[in-house]
C-alpha cells in the first residue's frame, strides 16, 4: 500500500493506495461515528456494496445504504435529495458517516450531500473509477450539475480519508480506463513533463491495466493534485490549472447533454483544444500540440470536438467558473509541463472553435 497525504486549511487526511482496499475500509471510520450510510450507485452496488458493508461491518456501527440511478444524467437536485431521505428516515445523527462508493458522480454528490447535511458530516471517498482515483476524489471539490452548466452548485468539502483499491479498476469498461487516463496526462501536461513523457511512453500499458504501470500513474497523480491542493484549497489562484481542458469539456458535455460523452473524454477532447489555444496565444511549440493530439488519441480519447455551432460554444462557456466579469479566463500552456489562466484573445477563441467544424484528420 502506499499514502499519500493531503494537507489544506479545511483537513488533514491520507489517501491510501493499493490492491484489496475495499477490504479494509473499516480502519478509515472513526471511533465515535454512530452510524455509517454506503452511497453508492445501482451499477456498483451490484459489484461491491456487499463486499464494502461487510468490510464495514468490522467497525461495529449500524450500516445504511443508500443507493442511487447510475449516470452523469442523474447528478441533479433530484437524485441529491434521495440521498437526504435516506439519511432522514433513518434518523442519522452528526456523528454518522458517509461513505462514497462510485466513480466521480457519487462521490461528488455524497460529498455535497456531507457538507450539507446537518451543516456538515463526515464522509469517506472509495473511488471506483479511474477518472475519480486520480482527480475527483481528492480536494474536497463537491457539486451536482444544473442544466445551464456543470457544477455549478456545490461546497469545497474534505473527505477524513480517501481508500483506492486499484483491483476494481478490472471491472471498467475500456472506456472510462480512457476517460481516467485523460485526467492522468493533464498533471504532466500541467506541472509535470517528465510524467508526461512517462505517459507517453506507457500509453499502451496504461490502456491494458497494467499493474505497476497503473500503481504509478494513480499514485503520482495523488501527488500532485495533493500538492496543488494544499497551496490553494480553494482555488482562488494556482488549483485553477487542474482545469486544463475542462472549459471546452464542460462545453461538450452540456452542448451534447450529459452522459453523452464521458468527462475524461471530453476533456482529453478539450486538452486538444487548449493546447490549440495555447499555440495561438502563447506559441506553443506545433510538436507539442502534436505531442498533446497523438497521446489523448494513444489513451482511445476522442481528438475531434462536436460541431456544436460558434455561438453555442460560446453561450455554454459563459458559464464556467474561472470566467470573471464576463470574461472567459482559460489554463493555457506556455510549455509542455507548465500551465497558466489567462484570457484571450476573441479571434483567437474563435479561430481554435472553428475547428470543431472540419471534418477529423
Amino acid at each position: 500500500m502506499n499514502t499519500v497525504q493531503v494537507e489544506t486549511p479545511g483537513g488533514h487526511y491520507p489517501i491510501h493506495i493499493g490492491p484489496g482496499r475495499l477490504d479494509a475500509l473499516a480502519d478509515s471510520i472513526p471511533e465515535d461515528a454512530t452510524a455509517i450510510a454506503v452511497v453508492t450507485n445501482t451499477v456498483v452496488g451490484r459489484l461491491y456494496g456487499e463486499r464494502a458493508e461487510g468490510a464495514l461491518a468490522r467497525s461495529g456501527k449500524r450500516i445504511l445504504r443508500i443507493e442511487l440511478p447510475d449516470g452523469e444524467a442523474h447528478k441533479d437536485w433530484q437524485t441529491l435529495n434521495l440521498i437526504f431521505d435516506g439519511l432522514l428516515s433513518s434518523r442519522l445523527d452528526r456523528k454518522a458517516v458517509l461513505v462514497a462508493l462510485g466513480g466521480g458522480v457519487i462521490g461528488d454528490m455524497c460529498g455535497f450531500a456531507a457538507a450539507s447535511y446537518m451543516r456538515g458530516v463526515r464522509f469517506v471517498q472509495v473511488p471506483t473509477t479511474l477518472l475519480a482515483q486520480v482527480d475527483s476524489s481528492v480536494g474536497g471539490k463537491t457539486a451536482i450539475n444544473h442544466p445551464l452548466g456543470k457544477n455549478m452548485i456545490g461546497a469545497f468539502y474534505q473527505p477524513i480519508a480517501v481508500e483506492i483499491d486499484t483491483d476494481v479498476l478490472d471491472t471498467l469498461p475500456s472506456r472510462e480506463i480512457s476517460a481516467g487516463l485523460a485526467e492522468v496526462i493533464k498533471y504532466g501536461l500541467i506541472i509535470d513533463r517528465p510524467f508526461f513523457d512517462w505517459c507517453e511512453d506507457n500509453a499502451a500499458a496504461l490502456r491494458a491495466l497494467d499493474p505497476d504501470a497503473v500503481s504509478h500513474a494513480v499514485r503520482r497523480s495523488c501527488e500532485l493534485k495533493a500538492l496543488v491542493v494544499s497551496r490553494d484549497e480553494r482555488e482562488s489562484g494556482l488549483r485553477a490549472i487542474l482545469n486544463l481542458g475542462h472549459t471546452f469539456g464542460h462545453a461538450i458535455e452540456s452542448g451534447l447533454g450529459y452522459g453523452t460523452w464521458l468527462h475524461g473524454e471530453a476533456v482529453g477532447c478539450g486538452m486538444i483544444q487548449a493546447a490549440l489555444l495555447s499555440a495561438l496565444v502563447l506559441g506553443l511549440p506545433d510538436a507539442d500540440t502534436a505531442r498533446v493530439r497523438a497521446l489523448v488519441q494513444a489513451i482511445g480519447c476522442p481528438v475531434q470536438p462536436p460541431d456544436l455551432g460558434l455561438q453555442r460554444w460560446l453561450d455554454l462557456m459563459q458559464v464556467d467558473k474561472k470566467t470573471e466579469g464576463g470574461q472567459l479566463r482559460f489554463v493555457l500552456l506556455p510549455a509542455l509541463g507548465e500551465a497558466r489562466v489567462q484570457g484571450v484573445p476573441d479571434d483567437a477563441l474563435r479561430q481554435v472553435l472553428a475547428l470543431a467544424a472540419a471534418a477529423p484528420a
